[in-house]
């Protein structure tokens, strides 16, 4: 039985670029941990990425070959995968690589279209649709705009300490399992 198999609690923050997600993130990384709760992140992106410096041991075992790389220090390590090739990530192969029996909840910003339970990060003003329309994943929506017409329930975006109540909530009465593959 592989770790996917088993359900863990994980939420996705889903939105368009420049909605807030990231800031949000951060603020609820902070708030939930603050809760004692272990929290794990994973961030998509479509952007090459780069954590290492030209000319260090790490780098240089990397670029000559080294599928995988973990640096391991005494306060963190970073794990370095090379895809064999280029294409979009998967978040189940992303969840694969981590510790998720160490963790209570792994946030995950992206993903938008994954089947996943999710909070939607929506500013009005920038002219996008609500995703929770058609999204039947996304739980409530985090928004500057206490008159939006939503199909789920409204939280103050500028209020992150009442997100994370809720989301305290929702991981407490289960509602953050992962669905089973």
């Amino acid at each position: 039985m592989s770790r996917l198999d088993s359900p863990y609690a994980l939420l996705g923050l889903a939105g368009f670029s420049g909605s807030g997600k990231t800031t949000l993130l951060r603020q609820l990384v902070a708030l939930l941990r603050q809760r004692r709760l272990r929290i794990g992140v994973i961030k998509h992106t479509h952007h090459d990425v780069e954590q290492d410096t030209p000319g260090k041991d790490s780098y240089e075992l990397r670029h000559a070959g080294a599928s995988q790389c973990l640096l391991a220090g005494p306060h963190r390590s970073i794990l370095t995968y090379e895809n064999p090739k280029v294409q979009e990530p998967d978040l189940n192969e992303s969840l694969s690589r981590l510790s998720l029996d160490r963790l209570d909840l792994v946030l995950v910003e992206g993903f938008r279209e994954a089947p996943i339970p999710k909070l939607e990060v929506h500013r009005p003003a920038h002219g996008k649709p609500l995703l929770c329309r058609h999204d039947p994943h996304i739980l409530a929506v985090a928004t500057d705009d206490p008159g939006l017409e939503a199909p789920v329930p409204l939280l103050d975006l500028n209020d992150p300490p009442a997100i994370a109540d809720l989301i305290g909530q929702w991981l407490a009465a289960g509602r953050l399992q992962a669905p089973r593959d």
